[in-house]
């Protein structure tokens, strides 16, 4: 079960394709949208009402542009989800009567752990970012550096007690039906914590360490990958891509710009005069760009795109920031909004993107210089290519298999 953009699903797909092939049946629970990436991966499916990329276009959705922090943005998200929560709620426990056991993203756990109780179901989390909290760093969700040590771990428990919140209007009612009795959002977290309910976390530890003081039963497992199967890229882009050096990738994912023509020029013009061709994926945020160096895509397979190009220039969220490290290209972050400055700051630090530029902070001058130093440079080849290497070696899926077992 999980929620939100694409690539809040995504990696999903493969991980349930993975337990499939291990003989479990699996059913994707989420938005309707999303229905064919299930039906690419041989797996069950079961909507949500709620539609994500309308919901982002919506009145309320644009005005998350208007906030210009992390902590004003998450406030307006909270405000916004708390109503979608009690749309989604009656297809949760619908999909759940037909259930043995519930594996729950981030995004829904609360709900979906008080569900699994009233059904008497074992659940298990399944998270795409470091979500609880630790004093080494500060919660990716906010977008903002260290606070210190004592900082990072109340900032986190203050995070985790807001993202309790979404659900308090449906949880009351859920709850009831299920004959469970009531209990607060504070309360509910403390519960889990207490019964160290397991949570697995589909990252590289190479890319993002287990924190040393987290409690029990919260575990780093390994990416889990979107089901891409042996997609090959199109006729179009493949000749696109073999008449000359290899292209520079452009895309912001699930993410909306409040300018699509204005980011897309600026794209552009930094591309060109760093002597680069480009492929612009039209994304969310409608971005094109036209001429002989230059190819506008929509939806390719990053697992068959980004090995053949020079960089990805990207917003830095969780599962193209993956896709990245796994084809072992150096990347030119781009954050937006939430955990995608965390993620971009993770690029840096590792020694495969020479900077972040935010996309508030994004000119031809600004992502020129980013790139030309990102191709020119051979050590974030080199550097991109060696983790490339180990990320592909490891196995995300078999953890949650010995997890499912103990289930």
């Amino acid at each position: 079960m999980t929620a939100g953009s694409r690539g809040d699903v995504a990696p999903f797909t493969g991980l349930g394709h993975g337990l499939a092939q291990a003989g479990h049946e699996v059913t994707l629970v989420t938005h309707g949208r999303f229905e064919p990436l299930a039906a690419r991966a041989g797996i069950g499916f079961h909507a949500l009402p709620v539609d994500p990329r309308t919901e982002l276009e919506s009145s309320r959705g644009r005005a998350l542009h208007r906030s210009r922090t992390g902590v004003g943005k998450l406030a307006r998200v909270v405000m916004m989800a708390r109503a979608l929560a009690v749309e989604m709620a009656d297809d949760l426990v619908a999909a759940a009567r037909v259930s043995d056991a519930l594996l729950l993203s981030g995004s829904v756990a609360p709900l979906g752990h008080a569900v699994a109780e009233g059904l008497s179901l074992p659940s298990l989390g399944l998270n795409l970012q470091p979500l609880a909290a630790t004093r080494e760093f500060a919660p990716p969700l906010l977008g903002t550096g260290s606070w210190g040590r004592p900082g990072n771990r109340l900032a986190g428990l203050a995070l985790n007690l807001a993202v309790e919140q979404v659900f308090a209007a449906a949880l009351p009612s859920v709850r009831s039906r299920l004959g469970l009795p009531p209990t607060g959002p504070a309360a509910a977290l403390r519960t889990r914590e207490r019964q160290a309910w397991p949570v697995l976390h589909g990252f590289s530890p190479r890319v993002v360490a287990r924190p040393r003081d987290w409690r029990s039963g919260l575990d780093v497992a390994g990416y889990w990958w979107p089901y891409d199967g042996d997609a090959p890229l199109s006729d179009d882009l493949r000749r696109f891509i073999e008449a000359g050096p290899p292209p520079v990738f452009v895309g912001l994912g699930s993410a909306t710009v409040p300018d699509p023509a204005r980011t897309s020029a600026e794209i552009v013009r930094a591309l060109r005069r760093a002597g680069l061709r480009g492929v612009v994926q039209r994304g969310w945020a409608d971005l094109s760009a036209t001429g002989d160096d230059m190819l506008t895509v929509d939806e390719v397979p990053h697992s068959a795109l980004f090995p053949r190009m020079a960089a990805v220039v990207h917003h830095a969220g969780a599962g193209t920031t993956a896709a990245g490290l796994r084809a072992g290209v150096p990347a030119v972050p781009v954050p937006i909004q939430f955990d995608e400055s965390f993620w971009a700051a993770r690029l840096v630090a590792l020694g495969v993107a020479p900077r972040a530029v935010p996309l508030r902070h994004l000119t031809a001058d600004s992502l020129e210089a980013a790139l030309v130093q990102v191709t020119r440079d051979a050590g974030y080849r080199e550097r991109a290519r060696a983790l490339g290497v180990h990320i592909r070696g490891e196995d995300g899926v078999t953890p949650v298999l010995e997890a499912v077992d103990r289930l």
